[in-house]
C-alpha cells in the first residue's frame, strides 16, 4: 500500500514538472514572436510609422538640434600628409580586421555594416544645408531649362537622409543593418558627407569649382583614402551635373547615383558600373498614398494612361515628343505640360491618383523622379526607357510592380494603348497589391524606417564589401605597371525587352 502511494506520488510530481516545463517553454516561445518575419501579405496593410518624410521640415528639426549640440573637430590631416600616416592606419585595420576575422563567423558579411563618415570641415557641410534653408523660399530660382533649383535639390537629397541618419544618436536611430564607428580602423566603409547637389546649383560657377577642388583636395588627402585609392569610400554625386569638374579623380569611389547613362552624356566611359556603384531613387514630389487612401482611389481610377511632364528633352528623350504626339486625345489617355511649383505637384498627384497606368518615358537622362512619384502614387508605372537602371534591384523586383516597354514597341502606332488595354483586371490588381507593398521602400524620412531607402542602401552594399577589399588590398601589393596589356571586359548591352507579362 505504501509503495503505491509513493508510485501515485511520483506521478503527481512528474505530471506538475511536465506541466511546468510545458508552460514555460509557451511562454519561451511567445517571446520569440516579435522577431518572426511577417508574412507577405501583412505587408501590404504598411502604414507609415511617425517620422518626418518632408525634406525641408526634417532640415529644419536637424540644423535646430545640431546648432544646439557643441561642434565636433574636424579630420582635416595637418601637412604634410606622410607615408608614415598611411602605414599607421594600415597597421591599425590589418589589426582590427585580424580580430574580426577570428572572433565573427560570419565576417566580412555580416550586419551590420560598419561606417566611418567624416567629420569634414563646416563649408562642405552645415554651411550649404543652412544656405539652401536660407534661400528655398525663392521659386524664381530656376535652372536654364525652368526646372525650380531647390525642388530639384530636394529630389536628389540622399545625401542629406544618408548623413542624417548616419550622425543620428544611437539611441534615436531604428536600422539595424549599419553601424556608424568613430574609429577609423574599425570601418568596412567611409562616408564623404559633401553635399555635391546644393554646392552646384546655389553656388556661383567659380566659385563652386573652388569648392570642388578644395573638397577634392581634403578627400584625397586622407590616409583611409591614399591606403585604398578610394574603393571604400562613399562618394554622393545623385545629380548627373554635381562634382562633374573633378569626379575623374575620385572615379575609384562608390558612387550614388539616380542612374547609369551610358550613352557619354554623363558620365565617361569606366566612371560608372553596378558592380562599383550603386543607384538611388529620387526623392518623390507628390505625397505618399497609404493603405487607406489606395483602398478609396484604387477602385475610382477612370484614366488609363497619364503623363505630366516637360514634353521636349533633348538626348534619351526625345522618344517623348513622338509618344506625346501619337498619344494626345486617344481615349483614357491624360497627356500635360508639366509646371512648377505647388500647382504642379498638385495637378501631378491628382492625375496619378485617378489613372490606372503612368507613362515613365525617358528624359535628358534614362530616369527622373516621375517614376517614384507613379509608386507612392499607387499607379503602375510604364516604363520606356531602354537603358534604365533601377535602384536596390538586388532586392526588389520591378516587373511586380511595373510594365517595361521597348522604345521600339512603344513607338509602333496603336501599339502601347492595345497592349495596355489588353492587360487582364487580375493582373492589374496583382500589381496594385505589390505596388502597395513596395511604396515603402522609396521614402526617405527621419527618422529612417527599416526597409525604406537608407535601410537597402546599406543592404546593397553589404554585397560589394567583399569585392570592395579585394580590390583594396590586391592594388597595395600590385607592381605598378607590371603589366602593360590593356584588358577589356565586355558588358551586354542593357537594353529593354517588352516582357510577355499579360495575364
Amino acid at each position: 500500500m505504501a509503495g503505491k502511494q509513493i508510485s501515485r506520488s511520483k506521478s503527481r510530481i512528474i505530471l506538475i514538472s511536465l506541466s511546468i516545463l510545458g508552460f514555460s517553454l509557451l511562454i519561451f516561445l511567445s517571446s520569440l514572436s516579435p522577431l518572426r518575419t511577417s508574412s507577405p501579405s501583412s505587408s501590404a496593410h504598411f502604414h507609415l510609422p511617425t517620422s518626418q518624410t518632408s525634406f525641408v521640415a526634417s532640415l529644419e528639426q536637424f540644423l535646430a538640434k545640431t546648432h544646439s549640440s557643441p561642434s565636433l573637430p574636424d579630420d582635416t590631416i595637418p601637412e604634410p600628409i606622410t607615408d608614415q600616416h598611411v602605414n599607421n592606419l594600415d597597421d591599425a585595420i590589418f589589426h582590427s580586421e585580424s580580430y574580426r576575422l577570428y572572433s565573427d563567423p560570419f565576417y566580412p558579411v555580416s550586419l551590420p555594416l560598419r561606417v566611418y563618415v567624416y567629420n569634414m570641415p563646416s563649408k562642405f557641410t552645415y554651411d550649404l544645408l543652412l544656405l539652401f534653408q536660407n534661400t528655398y523660399r525663392d521659386t524664381s530660382n530656376l535652372t536654364s531649362n525652368g526646372s525650380p533649383v531647390h525642388r530639384l535639390i530636394e529630389q536628389h537629397s540622399i545625401d542629406y537622409w544618408l548623413w542624417a541618419d548616419l550622425i543620428a544618436p544611437q539611441s534615436e536611430r531604428l536600422l539595424k543593418s549599419v553601424v556608424r564607428v568613430h574609429r577609423q580602423e574599425d570601418a568596412d566603409l567611409f562616408y564623404i558627407p559633401f553635399f555635391t547637389t546644393i554646392s552646384f546649383f546655389l553656388l556661383e560657377k567659380q566659385q563652386c569649382k573652388a569648392l570642388y577642388r578644395e573638397a577634392l583636395k581634403w578627400i584625397t588627402d586622407q590616409p583611409a583614402w591614399k591606403r585604398s585609392g578610394g574603393r571604400d569610400h562613399i562618394m554622393p554625386v545623385h545629380h548627373p551635373w554635381s562634382f562633374k569638374t573633378v569626379r575623374r579623380s575620385v572615379k575609384k569611389a562608390i558612387w550614388l547615383l539616380p542612374d547609369m547613362d551610358s550613352t557619354g552624356n554623363w558620365y565617361k566611359p569606366g566612371q560608372v558600373y553596378l558592380e562599383k556603384d550603386l543607384i538611388l531613387p529620387y526623392v518623390a514630389n507628390v505625397d505618399f498614398c497609404d493603405a487607406g487612401c489606395l483602398s478609396e482611389i484604387n477602385p475610382k481610377r477612370s484614366t488609363l494612361l497619364f503623363f505630366r511632364g516637360r514634353l521636349k528633352r533633348n538626348a534619351g528623350g526625345k522618344i517623348r515628343s513622338i509618344l506625346v504626339a501619337q498619344l494626345s486625345g486617344a481615349d483614357g489617355v491624360v497627356i500635360e505640360e508639366g509646371t512648377s511649383g505647388d500647382g504642379g505637384k498638385e495637378a501631378a498627384q491628382k492625375g496619378m491618383r485617378r489613372s490606372l497606368f503612368c507613362l515613365n518615358p525617358a528624359g535628358d537622362t534614362p530616369s527622373s523622379a516621375r517614376l517614384f512619384d507613379a509608386i507612392v502614387s499607387g499607379c503602375i508605372p510604364v516604363i520606356v526607357s531602354d537603358e534604365l537602371e533601377l535602384p536596390f534591384e538586388g532586392i526588389l523586383d520591378y516587373r511586380k510592380i511595373a510594365l517595361f516597354v521597348s522604345s521600339n514597341d512603344a513607338l509602333k502606332p496603336g501599339w502601347l494603348l492595345k497592349y495596355l488595354k489588353d492587360i487582364q483586371p487580375a493582373h492589374i490588381k496583382e500589381l496594385q497589391q505589390n505596388l502597395a507593398k513596395y511604396s515603402r521602400h522609396f521614402l526617405f524620412s527621419s527618422p529612417a524606417q527599416p526597409l525604406g531607402p537608407e535601410d537597402l542602401v546599406w543592404k546593397m552594399m553589404a554585397g560589394k564589401v567583399v569585392n570592395i577589399k579585394l580590390h583594396s588590398r590586391r592594388s597595395q601589393r600590385v607592381v605598378v605597371g607590371s603589366r602593360n596589356v590593356c584588358t577589356c571586359e565586355c558588358r551586354p548591352g542593357n537594353i529593354t525587352n517588352t516582357g510577355s507579362t499579360i495575364s
